[in-house]
Formats: C-alpha cells, sequence, structure tokens
C-alpha cells in the first residue's frame, strides 16, 4: 500500500475520491485506443475513404477542426468552470455527448466520409473537453510534492480501460473475422462496445468525485461566458507573471504535436507502410498500452524525486529516438522496437506534462489553467498529425518521410523546456492565491 500513500493527498480527501478520478482516465481512454488510435483510424483511411489520396489528410483534417473548436472555446470553458464552481457538471454533460457520438460511428460506412469526419470531429471535442476537466481536479487532491505519482496513477490506470476497450474488440474482431464477416460491419460494434465501456466507467467519476470549488459571488450576477472571458482576459494581461507557465505551453505545442502523430496515425502507418494486418495492429497497441501504462505509473514517481523538467526531458529524447527508428525500419520486428519505447514514452511525457501544469495553475484558477494546457495541447493535435498529413500527401504518400519529421517537434520540445524554471513557476503560481 505504500506505493498509494495517503500522505500524497491533501487533508480531506480519500484514497476512495482518487480512484474515482482516475476512473475517467479508465473511461476515455477506450477512446482514444480504439477509435482515434487502433480501429476507426485505419478504417477511415482504407474503408470509409477506400484509399484515396487524400484520405489520411482527410483524416487529420477532422481531427484538426476539432482540436481548433476546442482550442479556441476550452481556456474560457475552464474559467467558467472555475467562476461557476461547475467543472463536476461540466464534465457530465460532455460526457455523455461523447458517448453518444462515439455510438454514432457506428453508423458511418463506405463512402459515408463527410458523416464519419462530423461525427469524429463532435465527439473528439466533447473528447478534449472531458480530459481537460478532469485534469483541473488533480490540484485540489494531491499535494503539490506528489502531483507527478497521483498524476501517474490516473493515467497509468487509464490505459488498463483502453486495453479493457481494446481486448474487447479484439476479442469481437478476431471472431467476425473467422465467420467472413467484413470491416464494414465489423468496426460499427467496436465502436458501441468503445462507448458503452467509456459511459459506464465514467459513472464511478460521477458517484466519487467530489466538486469542492465555491461559487464566484461576482460570477453569479452576470452572465457565466462574460464573467470567464473576463478573467481569462486578466489572466492573459497578467501572462508575464507566469512566463515559466507560458514557456511551458510554447513546450507542449510542439513536443505534444508529436504525441499526437503517434496516437493518430500510429495504425495507419503500421499498416500501410510495415504491412501489418488490422489485428496485428490491434494486438501492436495493446501492447504499446501495456507500456504506456508502466511508464506513467513508474515515471509518475521519479517525476517527483529526480524533478520535473528533467523527467520530461527524458522522455522527450525517447521520442526522438522512436521516430527515427520508424522512419528507417522495413521489418515488423522493428517497428515492435520503436511502439515499445513510444508505448513507455507517452504514458511518461503526457503523465508529466498533466502534473507540471498543475504545478503551474494558482490554485483557484485550475480550470481556467487547464484550459490553456488544454489549448497549447490541442494546437499541437493541430499541428502535428496535420503537417504529417501534408508531408505525407506533398510526397506522394511517403509516411517514412512524414514520420522522421515529427521528430524535429520533440527536439523543438526539447529547446523550449530548457527556458522552463520549475521553482519560479510554481512560485508565481502560488503568489497568485496566497
Amino acid at each position: 500500500m505504500a506505493l498509494f500513500s495517503q500522505d500524497a493527498l491533501n487533508p480531506g480527501v480519500k484514497k476512495s475520491e482518487v480512484f474515482g478520478w482516475a476512473m475517467y482516465d479508465f473511461a476515455n481512454s477506450g477512446y482514444t485506443t480504439v477509435v482515434i488510435t487502433a480501429v476507426f483510424a485505419a478504417y477511415f483511411v482504407g474503408g470509409i475513404a477506400q484509399k484515396a489520396e487524400w484520405a489520411t489528410f482527410a483524416w487529420t483534417a477532422a481531427l484538426s477542426i476539432s482540436y481548433a473548436i476546442v482550442m479556441l472555446t476550452m481556456p474560457s470553458f475552464g474559467a467558467y468552470a472555475d467562476l461557476r464552481a461547475a467543472k463536476k457538471r461540466l464534465l457530465i454533460l460532455t460526457t455523455i455527448a461523447c458517448v453518444i457520438c462515439t455510438a454514432g460511428l457506428a453508423f458511418a460506412g463506405p463512402g459515408s466520409v463527410a458523416m464519419a469526419m462530423l461525427l469524429i470531429i463532435l465527439s473528439n471535442t466533447f473528447y478534449s473537453y472531458g480530459e481537460s476537466l478532469t485534469a483541473s481536479f488533480l490540484p485540489e487532491l494531491a499535494k503539490p510534492e506528489a502531483f507527478g505519482k497521483v498524476s501517474g496513477w490516473g493515467w497509468s490506470f487509464g490505459y488498463f480501460g483502453g486495453m479493457l476497450a481494446l481486448g474487447i474488440s479484439l476479442a469481437y474482431v478476431l471472431w467476425a473475422q473467422s465467420q467472413k464477416i467484413p470491416a464494414d460491419q465489423f468496426v460499427p460494434v467496436t465502436m458501441i462496445i468503445t462507448a458503452v465501456i467509456y459511459g459506464l466507467s465514467a459513472c464511478v467519476t460521477f458517484w466519487l468525485l467530489k466538486e469542492r470549488a465555491v461559487p464566484n459571488p461576482l460570477a453569479l450576477k452576470q452572465s457565466g461566458f462574460k464573467a470567464s472571458l473576463q478573467q481569462l482576459k486578466v489572466t492573459f494581461n497578467e501572462a508575464r507573471n507566469y512566463k515559466d507557465f507560458m514557456w511551458f505551453l510554447a513546450c507542449g505545442v510542439f513536443y505534444q504535436g508529436g504525441v499526437a502523430v503517434a496516437i493518430t496515425l500510429a495504425a495507419i502507418y503500421a499498416e500501410q507502410v510495415i504491412g501489418f494486418l488490422p489485428q496485428e495492429t490491434m494486438v501492436l497497441i495493446f501492447v504499446l498500452n501495456i507500456a504506456a501504462a508502466v511508464g506513467a505509473f513508474g515515471f509518475g514517481y521519479v517525476q517527483d524525486k529526480l524533478g520535473h523538467k528533467l523527467a520530461l526531458g527524458i522522455t522527450l529524447v525517447g521520442w526522438v529516438a522512436t521516430c527515427v527508428i520508424a522512419a528507417v525500419t522495413t521489418t515488423k520486428g522493428g517497428f515492435w522496437y520503436a511502439a515499445a519505447i513510444a508505448g513507455f514514452c507517452m504514458g511518461s511525457s503526457q503523465s508529466a506534462g498533466r502534473a507540471m501544469a498543475a504545478l503551474f495553475s494558482p490554485p483557484k484558477q485550475a480550470g481556467e489553467f487547464f484550459g490553456l494546457w488544454t489549448f497549447a495541447t490541442r494546437l499541437a493535435a493541430i499541428i502535428g498529425p496535420l503537417s504529417y498529413g501534408a508531408i505525407t500527401w506533398m510526397t506522394g504518400g511517403d509516411q517514412r518521410t512524414a514520420i522522421l519529421s515529427t521528430s524535429v517537434l520533440f527536439i523543438l520540445g526539447l529547446i523550449l523546456l530548457t527556458r522552463v524554471n520549475v521553482e519560479r513557476g510554481r512560485a508565481a503560481a502560488l503568489a497568485t492565491n496566497p
């Protein structure tokens, strides 16, 4: 039980509540694993768009539109959640919307490109809202010196949710293929499986997680949207006081852009460049999730001891190595090495990013600052996959060049990370709410 010490939590926070919070990572990981990474991405390119030259670009464009929506709305959305003490209420609403849209993907078949793109835009937008809102609870649950490990608890547990959804989907796909059932019939069932697991698991979060924030009296006297925009304007005007947070956001734009490429295009690359079969891709992503869970959990403890900045920097070096190996390997075995490194780095870098965002967030503005962090990560999710898709299109389908170019994003992230002073950034956050 020492691994899950009560000492890591704030006074009055029970382990059961942290479990409820972590269950949301468990719930929504199936969406990214099955829909965005392992199953629907490749099906969209090969089945719905029928391997058209523009198919990969169309997939990245749909995701980019959703990320643009989130990027432009999440900061004020987060400020509204803070001022109205509505993080949990909004989390419930966005989750319901995402689950409905995910289930709707079951109706997207060959040729229905517009419908599939619309549902991906909507589902991914609501997923992103939920991811940001649940992350903003971290400063309420954990002590600052334990942000890394507690973030790692949730993120690592989340990968098991992804493995559950993917595992059930894989079992069904293998059965369906043995019965000669085509992809346009078995892929829709995996969307229903994912939606059901997402919705049921999130109910545990809604039951156990508390809303500790208190509404701002001034916000209740005017429209919530107007108050949130005013608060956001104040934060931007005072941005010079949070220069380390701003450097961290800039760092995140680049390295998260590279991570977004891995999440959204791994299955497409594995199948179209390396020659994986759909069921082999699902096994690959399943194992990648195991590596990611180990990375998120173990590295969370390392991060708190080694330091947030150095820990994140190590994972970015690992990401550069992943891109190079993936670009030069021509065998399935070689790609497995790249996937193993990517899995470990994905879990650790994602968890580390959330912990650092929590560290730099003023206690009473967690939703707003995590909204700004979401702004950066969604901008990254536009830059990374869209540039990958554009390079693939311009080079006549050369995805090796595209994946190698992704390493530049991680290198730029490393350079910008050197400008971040963690101690100074934390002091600025605490000075905001003495």
